[in-house]
């Protein structure tokens, strides 16, 4: 079950997409992470850059989503992230976004697991829950509103 308000909402910055060409498993794709924001009742910090999200774009459409970056929170805790997700939706849609449209997120699924890792006790909590994301992709971000998974 999930908590019913988002624990905190994060707004990764990104770099264009480095598209690597068809490889045997799919369109590979890299978007650095270059920052962003993360704000909300139970966390509240920044991304630092030097992350990414390694995406596969597989034969059906969908993106299957591979991301690890960097969280420092406001009082200088450091937080790892990983994060495994989907996207897909209609080809129409998909095609707004990949041109960098302002698309309504109910038109598309993009949906993230995430695990978080720490040695900061102000925040070990994030050690021991897995969370789940509701996501939207915009021109050259993405938001996720972040709910722990109880």
């Amino acid at each position: 079950m999930l908590g019913k308000e988002p624990i905190f909402t994060i707004h990764a910055e990104l770099a264009p997409i480095m598209n690597l060409g068809r490889t045997p498993y799919g369109e590979r794709r890299i978007i650095d992470i270059t920052g962003g924001t993360v704000r909300g009742p139970k966390l509240n910090g920044r991304i630092l850059p030097g992350g990414a999200d390694w995406q596969i774009v597989r034969s059906d459409g969908a993106a299957d989503i591979q991301a690890r970056y960097t969280i420092e929170t406001d009082a200088g805790a450091r937080i790892l992230v990983t994060s495994d997700g989907l996207r897909h939706g209609p080809p129409a849609v998909l095609e707004r976004l990949a041109r960098g449209d302002s698309v309504d997120p109910a038109l598309y699924y993009f949906r993230t697991v995430m695990r978080f890792e720490t040695s900061d006790p102000a925040v070990d909590w994030l050690n021991r829950i897995l969370a789940l994301a509701r996501g939207q992709r915009e021109a050259r971000s993405v938001r996720l509103d972040v709910y722990e998974v109880e």
